[in-house]
């Protein structure tokens, strides 16, 4: 029997990988039609930096005289609008392309930028787990070909000196998946979270079957609030642009709701039984969200199910 965990996948990986999507686009007009009207929005952040909004995960773009930068760049279909916005910007064309993880809501562009001569870089996992086929909860997603790849990998981080900025990108480990990273303008104060943060537009998505786990996604918005102080922009992997008091808030709800499926899991309550005390229904108040208040629970409990990652882990 499927898990409610599973069908909230399947619903939402329907357009993850980038060559299921192709495939799918072609074959299926109302998809074809969806990036058809979809309309990239940018909204300025500084001088040198940007962030998109179309459909999929939100794109920084960095850009100046070293050359454009882009975090993140959605669905294949989407590259010309988006490297339209890029050139509205008075931007050169993108030189650069990180990716936050590897799902193919945040990487599906990749080929198409890689082709346009872009140097694509991401943690070890994400190369490892795009040049093969990786199982999510609607089949399977298959490889993506050479040119959509990172050739540029790292394990904990790298460091760019690009447009008068120094840019950290920081791996974290385990969490929305095990090859997320967070990329860090330090001197323009901004910050992309990846899908280690969801702002307000649905409960956290824990991708259990790439290596995700509910206390890496504490862990990281943890650290991401060393980092930041009340003038950071914060950009999240969906919805809207959030301040340091948001990621508060998020990470105080994590903290809730890990700490009740917890408590509970060691009173030996079933996962069922604390699916029915909803501890996430405070939060859970989208209809429309991604992930609702059962799926979450659940993918919570079977993180404290796992055992603990060891330092330096490859991917299984």
């Amino acid at each position: 029997m499927k898990t409610t965990l599973t069908k909230t996948i399947s619903l939402a990986f329907l357009a993850a990988s980038p060559l299921a999507l192709s495939a799918c686009a072609q074959g299926n007009a109302q998809e074809a039609d969806r990036f058809a009207k979809v309309e990239i929005k940018t909204e300025q952040l500084t001088d040198s930096i940007a962030v998109l909004f179309g459909a999929g995960g939100n794109i920084g773009v960095s850009y100046g005289p070293d050359g454009t930068v882009l975090i993140d760049d959605q669905f294949a279909p989407l590259t010309p609008k988006i490297q339209t916005a890029i050139g509205a910007l008075g931007a050169d064309p993108v030189k650069y392309l990180i990716n936050t993880h590897w799902h193919g809501d945040h990487s599906g562009g990749n080929e198409n930028f890689g082709k346009a001569g872009a140097l694509i870089m991401a943690h070890d996992h994400v190369r490892e787990r795009m040049a093969g086929e990786q199982k999510s909860g609607r089949g399977n997603d298959p490889a993506s070909p050479k040119e959509a790849l990172p050739t540029v990998t790292y394990h904990d981080g790298i460091k760019l000196h690009l447009n008068g900025d120094e840019v950290h990108v920081k791996h974290m480990k385990h969490a929305h998946t095990d090859g997320d990273s967070i990329v860090f303008w330090k001197k323009a104060n901004v910050i992309h979270m990846g899908d280690l943060y969801f702002n307000k537009v649905t409960l956290p998505f824990i991708d259990l079957n790439s290596g995700g786990n509910a206390k890496g996604v504490l862990a990281a918005a943890e650290k991401a609030l060393t980092m930041v102080d009340d003038n950071t922009k914060i950009i999240p992997g969906h919805g809207p642009m959030a301040t340091k008091a948001d990621l508060m808030d998020y990470r105080d709800m994590l903290k809730s709701v890990i700490g009740a499926v917890e408590k509970a899991r060691g009173e030996g309550k079933t996962l069922e039984q604390i699916q029915a005390m909803k501890p996430a229904a405070k939060w859970d108040t989208n209809k429309d969200a991604f992930i609702k208040g059962d799926a979450f629970v659940e993918a919570v409990y079977k993180s404290l199910e796992m055992p603990a990652h060891k330092e330096g882990d490859h991917m299984h």
